[in-house]
């Protein structure tokens, strides 16, 4: 049975573009058929895993052969259609009816970077915002039904729902999503543009520790406290390093000799010229590592992110202090304290990785705001 390729003639303005089934023997005799779709200049293959018997004899094998063929049509059909569509920057049919909340899962599926919680938190925040003000989305929503009126409510919602820069953490990640769909023609145009969270990045909005809070909470402990929770926060509270990179820093990354640590940070890692940071380190965070075993091995075995939140929690309410701390609030602690106690900035955002000062002058409005507080603490007096 000869298989016979498919190919529709170009449309004027699409000439240099078509979509044609082939025909590929396999050694068993039969015929896989493929795509040749060819886009100005480009070609590429489409293995559409549907096979032909050639040595089909009774009507049920004709008849199947016969629907494989028609399926692959179709598809070839399809393709085609999609190619002309974007040809003419219009976004294929088979795109506008997409499931967007499907999609969105899809991306996380797919997704390998160190933000995956904040992706993962930004989609159940927007599940939520479509139940409580678009509820006939609720569990589907078009593309092209994702208007600019829409995310300036999706903006409010997460400005009422988070404090300081949760909302805007949140619609940052829900950009993300956004600007992949709009790159990959599902979203014609985006709907994001010109709306603004507008919450102050420079503001430093999370509880800090201060030195005596630090020696409080170190001075706290407890038989059922986890040793290497314990040694990992204080280590962060010492150093200004993310979770993200305690959890991946092992023996290797540790200079006894010199007394530093060098590790490349996760979240910048491949795209900034400050990805690399030096740490120095004294007596006390050597005694936090420990001795170089003789094979290389993680300095801190720490359970989930989650499991290292409640720990942290547990250790904060066993100190009584009285705020709600974070892993990330560690950093934000270090950078402060270390301001406080005359660093100067650049040193700062040095030790913390950052690529400019940008990052780091919310620091030192904090440390303002701070010596503001305790000179308004005095008591008053009248002249």
């Amino acid at each position: 049975m000869e298989i016979q390729t498919r190919k529709t003639s170009p449309r004027k303005g699409t000439k240099k573009n078509n979509v044609i089934l082939r025909e590929k023997a396999l050694s068993n005799g039969n015929v896989s058929l493929y795509l040749d779709i060819y886009r100005e200049g480009t070609r590429q293959y489409e293995f559409l895993k549907l096979y032909v018997n050639t040595k089909a004899r009774t009507p049920i094998d004709r008849q199947s052969n016969k629907e494989i063929l028609e399926l692959a049509e179709t598809i070839r059909t399809q393709r085609e259609s999609e190619l002309n569509h974007l040809t003419h920057g219009q976004i294929p049919p088979t795109n506008k009816r997409i499931n967007f909340l499907d999609y969105y899962q899809t991306y996380i599926d797919k997704y390998t970077k160190a933000d995956i919680r904040m992706i993962k938190a930004s989609f159940e925040r927007f599940k939520d915002f479509l139940k409580e003000f678009y509820p006939v989305y609720k569990t589907n929503i078009k593309p092209d039904q994702l208007t600019k009126d829409m995310m300036i409510s999706f903006v409010e919602y997460l400005e009422s729902k988070s404090k300081g820069e949760g909302a805007l953490t949140f619609y940052k990640r829900f950009k993300k999503v956004i600007k992949y769909a709009v790159e990959h023609n599902v979203i014609s145009q985006n709907p994001c543009a010109g709306v603004v969270c507008k919450v102050d990045e420079n503001a430093l909005t999370k509880d800090i520790l201060s030195i005596d809070e630090m020696k409080k909470l170190i001075g706290t402990k407890y038989d059922e406290q986890n040793p290497n929770t314990r040694r990992a926060f204080i280590f962060t509270l010492y150093t200004g390093i993310r979770f993200c990179d305690i959890i991946e820093l092992k023996f290797s990354d540790v200079d006894y000799s010199n007394r530093t640590l060098k590790f490349n940070q996760s979240k910048t890692k491949g795209h900034s010229s400050s990805s690399w940071v030096n740490t120095p380190l004294n007596d006390g965070l050597l005694s936090l590592i420990g001795e170089k075993p003789e094979k290389d091995d993680f300095i801190f075995h720490l359970p989930s992110q989650t499991m290292c939140l409640k720990s942290l929690s547990a250790w904060v309410k066993k100190a009584k202090i009285d705020k709600h701390i974070t892993w990330h609030c560690g950093r934000h602690s270090f950078a402060v304290n270390i301001l406080n106690g005359g660093a100067n900035i650049k040193t700062v955002a040095s030790l913390l990785g950052h690529s400019g000062l940008k990052h780091t002058e919310k620091y030192t409005r904090a440390v303002d705001s701070l010596k503001e507080d305790a000179i308004n603490s005095l008591p008053t007096f009248e002249i």
